[in-house]
Formats: C-alpha cells, structure tokens, sequence
C-alpha cells in the first residue's frame, strides 16, 4: 500500500461492469484536503478511478455501505468492513483522451482513488469550442464548468424534468439565455410554447412575445387558410360530419383556392397541382355564407328546378332592400318561412347536405372573438364583401414565418395563455406542423433548418402531450422527435410529471436535465429511460436542493450532477411562489388589510389580462 492520500481502497469483486471495493482502514469518512482543494469520500454519484498500467478506468460509486467484522478483527477494523459499489464508465488512455467504455477490467487488489480536479478534467474536458455551452458548475469541484454539446443538445432533443419548486424555469431561462447568447450564437433561433405567459420576464431583452389577446407586444395569428383541411375541420363545427359532407366540403375549399389563386397568382401553386391542403389564402367566411345560402335558404319554386339566387325568398326592408346580409360581420341572409301551399308557396333549400346545425354553429364561432386570432388574422385575412368576393390578405406566410422565426430578436416566445382550452393542443400542432414544414421545404436554403436550426421548448408539456390523451399535439411533436433532427428543428421538452409524457417522445430526447424529483413513479419513469447504469446518479433526485440538477445524454460525456447558474432576480420566470409570509409586510399574511376593490379583478378577468392599467384607465 501506498501514503498516497487519493486512495480509497481495492478491488474486492468484479461483476461485468459493476466492481465492488472495499475501503482501507486508514481512508476515514468526511472531508479529505488534496493539494488545498477539498473532496468528499465514497459520496454517491461521485467518480473513483483504478489505476490498469499506463491506463486509468474511471466509475461511479452508486452504493455505499458497512458489512460486520469477525469479532477476532475488530481491534484491526473498528469501523467494520467498509464497502463501495462503482459502476465503471470509461477509461483515459496514457496519453490522456477519455472514451466512454472499457477494454480492460480490473482484478482483486487493484487501488481504487478518488477522482481530483485534474481527473475530472480528463473525464469531462475543457472545452473551449463554440459547440460547447456552459450550463452551470459540476457539483463536486466549483472549479469546473458543467458543459453541454450544443450539436447534440439540439439535434437529438432534449428533456427538463423536475417537481414545481425545483427550479425548472430558472433552469430554463439559464439555458436559453447560453443559447442565444449573441456574441458566441448571432444566428440562434428559439420557439417557447408557454402556456402560463411565465418566460418574458426573464428573456425580455433578446425575445419577441406573441400574444393571441395582445395589447402592447405583437400579436400571434395563425391564419386558418395556413392550416391543412383536416386541421381546419377540427376547428370547426365540422369535424362531426360524415365522409360525403366532408368530401362535399374539400371540393369547396379547393373551389374558393382555386378562384384565390386565379385572382393573384402565387409562386410555387399553379391551378393544375393545387390541392386542398395547398397553403393559399381563401375565406373562411365566405365559405360559410354561401353554405348558409345553400342549405338554409328558402326558395320561390320547387327544390327540383333550378334553384338560384334569383330565386331565394330574401326579406326585403320597408324600401325593398333585401337583407342579404353581411359576410364578415356573420350576419346571414333573412329568408322568409316556408309555406305548405297558396299561390305564393315558399319551399325550402333543396340541398342534400344534411348541415345545418354545423353551419349555424359555425356562425357563433366565427362571432367569438376567442377564436379572432385564428379566423380574423389581422394582415393575413381574407376580407371579401358583396361586391368584392376575391378580396385577398395583405401578407403572404413569408412575412408571418419572418415575424416568428425571423426577427431581430434569437428568441420568440409564443404566450398561449390566451388561447381557450378546448384548442390548446390543436393550436400547437398547427403551429408545430407549420414549422416543421416550412424547414423540411426551406431545408436547402439560407432560411431553412439544415442552415439555421430551430429549437422548439414546449413549456409544461404534460398539458398536451399526455400519454392518455392523444391529441393532435402528440402527433405533431413525434414527428419533430422522430424525424426534426435530418431538417434542423429541435425540440426540448420541459415537464414535472415525466410519467404523463407520452413514452416514444420522451424516451427520444437524447438529453435529459433532471432536477428533484420527489415522485416514485416520476423517478421510475426516467430510470428506466435514462438508466445507462447510472443509479447512483439517479438516487439522488428526491435529494437534489433547488437548481441541482443531474444531466445524462448524447449531450454530455458521462452524466454529472450540476448546479445551474442563477440569472439575475430580475431576469427570471414569473414562476416563483407567492410569499404567505412577507418579511416586508407588503404581501402575504402578515400585512395590513387594504380597501379592497373587486371591480378591478373583474375588469382583469373579464378583460383576460392580469396587467395592472394606470389610475387614468381605472378611473375612466
């Protein structure tokens, strides 16, 4: 044996890649100071390294623990037969380059060392490249930098997992904040899905926010026409119809396309290869106008003539004006009742479309102005009148694709606290698919994802990516999973129950950045994704203090055990627990009681807006 204050023990047992050792005696347990740097001893998740040669194997302890001593020994070993469980990892070379596996095992009696900072800088490097993004500190020694390959990070997805109060956001917020740095990144691009509008206060100097209720940032639209047929039917009142309706529906669409396109001709579409699902502007309201007069309206001869607008049975006002209506304001044309007989006999519609109750819904979706943002989207709609049928939208996709993934700003932050609930997952699979296909056909080019990758953070996944929903959103996400990396979009996921995500996603991110995680079956779940034999690692997480996080993956050489570095209080999440207690009196419990004012919380919540207006708005 040697006075070397590194060594831990020997070797004992040899399992695969599972080495049992037991401590030597004179290896007490606490703080041990090396070269003035100080080193816990046999911590789990910690890194030991067993001299082979001129090569050095490097393990993770994953158990630690005491066997009794015959009772003829216990003057020799006091402390009882001290034992540690490593699960070997790698190995660096005489050289120094560390590979992940091992060519060579140890035997019975090899040293056993703990691993110091000159270690671990082999076994995690000191990258210097612009691939690598500092995320953190390595938990162990402050002097290293906890890195992350931002090629893999990217490419192969990502997952942040970790309980509400476990600095998941913060954790977030930190990492985008390195990815669009724009010295080290000038071209980054990044897509946030927030549900609950929680990231503009941290990311606000270098993100655009889109709202669908925006009063002061811009606006988020989605243009109805952008979305494919089916998208558009599930929308709609009209996805209950039955396939002949639906086919009957289709043909309108590419009808009213057709005559869009006839109007103003678009690069790319021509009349011979356009299809339903073709992404050319036409109105939605209209459509439903003329559906309105083809089913619900009332004629002055029998349905098996040839009915016409001439012969429609409008009202008509004191004047003789008729009341045909008015398309974008959805107002119908008045039709007088039908009759059973008399000289003046008034017959029903003579239409075989059984719809009539889709289209008077559709009339009272079209008025909500909930859904504004999807079937009134602004310089993107189509705004046609009695006497303009063929109007078109002031901006094709290129400008809404330049508003979202083009601005000046890396960052684009999608507020989707706005949107109603019932289309929440519809809402971000469009979006999702409108992504993804605009870089799958751009992938060639200077905008295109294959030139300048896309990273998509789906904030609180769980939401809409439920293993026991199914929605339209899962859909959309296991396409950018299974396929983003060959066109350059990415996808992190970001959750605090990892067992609700739908498994095929999770178990594609080749990253995972766990923080605590207090659920057994939370931690199960991504054990038996991310086990790699890093149990260790993975016992630690109903442990880990706030902003302590485990990273395994592609991302990373081996999996180490960070502490994420903080952004300024000002610059994150509105995320944090309302204080109960406030040490300043100002909220919470402890403070005086205030004239309280519901009218105000009412104007808020009717107003969707939680913004406190100046005493001039209140007051008027």
């Amino acid at each position: 044996m040697t006075s070397d204050p590194t060594l831990l023990g020997t070797v004992q047992d040899v399992q695969g890649s599972t080495v049992k050792v037991f401590l030597d005696e004179r290896t007490v347990g606490g703080l041990v100071f090396i070269d003035g740097h100080g080193y816990r001893i046999g911590q789990i998740g910690s890194f030991v390294r067993i001299p082979i040669g001129f090569n050095n194997l490097y393990g993770v302890i994953s158990l630690v623990g005491v066997a009794e001593v015959p009772e003829a020994m216990a003057d020799d070993q006091p402390h009882g037969n001290r034992w540690v469980t490593v699960q070997l990892v790698g190995e660096a070379h005489a050289s120094g380059e560390f590979q992940r596996g091992v060519f060579e095992y140890p035997t019975i009696g090899d040293e056993v060392h703990l691993v110091t900072n000159e270690d671990l800088g082999i076994i995690y490097g000191r990258p210097d490249e612009l691939k690598f993004v500092r995320v953190g500190d390595v938990v162990s020694t402050s002097a290293l930098p906890a890195m992350v390959d931002i090629d893999h990070l990217i490419n192969r997805h990502s997952a942040v997992v970790g309980t509400t109060g476990s600095g998941k956001s913060t954790t977030v917020a930190s990492l985008l904040n390195a990815l669009s740095d724009i010295e080290q990144y000038p071209s980054s691009r990044i897509i946030i899905f927030d549900i609950h509008g929680e990231y503009q206060s941290a990311l606000r100097d270098r993100a655009s926010v889109f709202r669908v209720d925006d009063r002061e940032e811009n606006r988020l639209f989605v243009p109805y026409w952008a979305l494919t047929f089916e998208e558009l039917l599930k929308m709609t009142p009209f996805s209950a119809v039955n396939d002949v309706e639906r086919a009957v529906l289709a043909e309108r669409v590419t009808e009213l396309k057709l005559e869009s396109l006839r109007c103003q001709p678009r690069l790319g579409v021509t009349p011979e290869n356009i299809t339903v699902d073709t992404p050319v502007p036409f109105s939605f309201h209209r459509l439903w106008y003329e559906l309105y007069r083809d089913v619900l309206s009332t004629h002055t001869v029998a349905p098996s003539a040839n009915q016409t607008s001439e012969t429609e049975a409008i009202e008509c006002s004191e004047d003789g004006t008729p009341f045909v209506g008015d398309i974008m304001d959805v107002v119908p044309p008045r039709y007088h009742s039908t009759t059973s007989g008399g000289e003046n006999r008034v017959y029903r519609s003579g239409s075989s479309l059984n719809i009539r109750r889709q289209i008077i819904a559709t009339q009272s979706l079209l008025k909500d102005p909930r859904y504004d943002f999807i079937f009134r989207p602004g310089d993107w709609c189509p705004r046609p009148d009695h006497d303009r049928l063929d109007a078109q939208p002031c901006s094709d996709l290129d400008i809404l694709l330049e508003n979202w993934i083009g601005s000046k700003h890396p960052i684009s932050i999608f507020d989707l606290s706005g949107v109603p609930a019932s289309i929440l997952s519809e809402i971000i699979a469009v979006v999702v698919r409108i992504l993804f296909d605009s870089l799958f056909w751009g992938r060639e080019l200077s905008e295109g994802g294959r030139s300048r990758p896309l990273l998509c953070v789906f904030e609180e996944a769980h939401a809409y990516l439920n293993r026991d929903d199914g929605g339209p959103a899962i859909a959309a996400i296991r396409r950018v999973i299974k396929e983003g990396r060959k066109y350059g979009l990415g996808a992190m996921i970001v959750s605090q129950r990892p067992s609700e995500i739908d498994p095929t996603i999770l178990s594609q991110c080749g990253t995972l950045f766990a923080l605590r995680l207090a659920n057994s079956v939370d931690r199960s779940h991504v054990t038996a994704t991310y086990s790699d034999n890093f149990e260790g690692f993975f016992g630690l997480l109903p442990t880990l203090r706030t902003g302590e996080m485990i990273i395994v993956g592609e991302s990373v050489r081996l999996p180490l055990r960070a502490i994420v570095d903080l952004p300024p209080p000002a610059k994150r999440p509105n995320s944090n627990d309302p204080r109960v207690y406030d040490p300043d009196a100002t909220k919470g419990w402890n403070r005086l009681r205030d004239v309280e004012d519901y009218s105000k919380l009412i104007r808020n919540w009717r107003g969707e807006t939680s913004k406190i207006e100046s005493a001039e708005t209140t007051d008027g």
